[in-house]
């Protein structure tokens, strides 16, 4: 499993991947226009898909934003997530083609863009130390969303960066950055306190001291169907550190290569395979992941799920996305034994006909 720690383009001239395996930092360009897979050249963005997800967790909700193209589509859409109450609200923009949504080259620079009407998200690179989020969805739940955030990145935070090849010339290119202090304010709902009989749109808060955000950004030309398995959590441990997990399952053709790591206090711990056990008729019970080295063992309990469909012909889509607890113990490289007990993240199952 190469480690990649030089910068270049991700594919030559003939479209064929320059380089792949793991990196902690994002060195490839996304030269897209290289792909290769067609022999007419305007079918090629078709078949690429591109996105940004970002992901706010603070002490009492879960919050979510993405723009996406994924050639015949561009899925818009945010949702949010009260752990206390189970509330709970989606909303998805089916836009033909991505018509008007706007990806940025590269995920460490460049501004991300949808608008209609008075319906926008923009994602703004402040740099790739800094991001900053303006979202305002009118209607959204009833109330509208709105959200003016930042999400910070510390000197020498670890993103988990990978290159995972497929078979003829097919790639995913992809940068998750977990456990960006985040800070800002958020409007969604109704405050029945402050209302005094009229209708007050409710305000959190959001401090970088207790929310931390986490940035899914990728890039490729997948098989047309595809599948993966996706677990995350971005936390802060007693004393300050800060603890995220990323892991997955069924993404490239190259057993080698993985996405596993812990993100302590900033720094990417590699991890090997990680097997994951859970019954996908009944996505709700426990989950198990556990590595054969014995650096990682958790159990994962789900208290809600994210059932997301979609289905247009030739293109689908089905994620139950679990949002539970996270119980057990993390290995980092020095040896160190991280003891994990109920820390909120997700795990997710994910089905594409794209």
């Amino acid at each position: 499993m190469s480690e990649i720690t030089k910068s270049g383009p991700l594919l030559d001239g003939q479209g064929n991947l320059a380089d792949y395996g793991w990196a902690r930092q994002p060195w490839l360009d996304a030269n897209l226009e290289n792909v290769n897979i067609y022999g007419l050249k305007c079918l090629q963005p078709l078949r690429i898909k591109r996105w940004q997800y970002f992901g706010i967790t603070t002490p009492t909700h879960f919050f979510s934003f993405t723009l996406s193209n994924v050639g015949y589509l561009g899925p818009v859409f945010a949702y949010v997530l009260d752990f206390t109450t189970g509330q709970y609200h989606e909303q998805t923009l089916n836009v033909l083609f991505g018509s008007g949504i706007e990806l940025p080259r590269n995920s460490a620079s460049g501004d991300c863009h949808y608008k209609k009407g008075d319906l926008h998200l923009h994602f703004f690179t402040v740099s790739d130390k800094e991001r900053r989020l303006e979202i305002n969805w009118p209607g959204f739940g009833g109330s509208g969303l709105s959200a003016d955030v930042k999400l910070y990145l510390r000197d020498g935070h670890e993103s988990v960066v990978n290159v995972f090849p497929y078979k003829d010339r097919r790639f995913f290119y992809t940068r998750k950055v977990n456990c960006m202090p985040t800070g800002g304010t958020i409007e969604f709902g109704w405050d029945e306190a402050k209302g005094g009989g009229q209708k007050t749109r409710k305000i959190y808060d959001i401090r970088p001291d207790s929310s931390l955000g986490t940035l899914d950004w990728g890039a490729g030309v997948w098989p047309y169907r595809s599948f993966w398995v996706w677990a995350s959590f971005s936390q802060f441990l007693p004393g300050g550190r800060t603890l995220g997990l990323n892991a997955g399952d069924g993404i490239g053709n190259s057993p080698e290569l993985n996405d596993n790591a812990i993100i302590l206090d900033g720094k990417v711990h590699k991890l090997g395979d990680i097997a994951f056990k859970y019954d996908k008729k009944d996505f709700k019970k426990p989950w198990l992941m556990t590595s054969p080295d014995g650096r990682l063992n958790l159990e994962f309990k789900p208290f809600f799920e994210r059932h997301a469909k979609t289905d247009v012909g030739i293109l689908a889509s089905e994620v139950h996305q679990m949002f539970g607890r996270y119980s057990g113990t993390l290995i980092a490289n020095d040896g160190e034994k991280i003891e994990v007990k109920d820390m909120i993240g997700w795990a997710e199952e994910h089905h594409a006909r794209w």
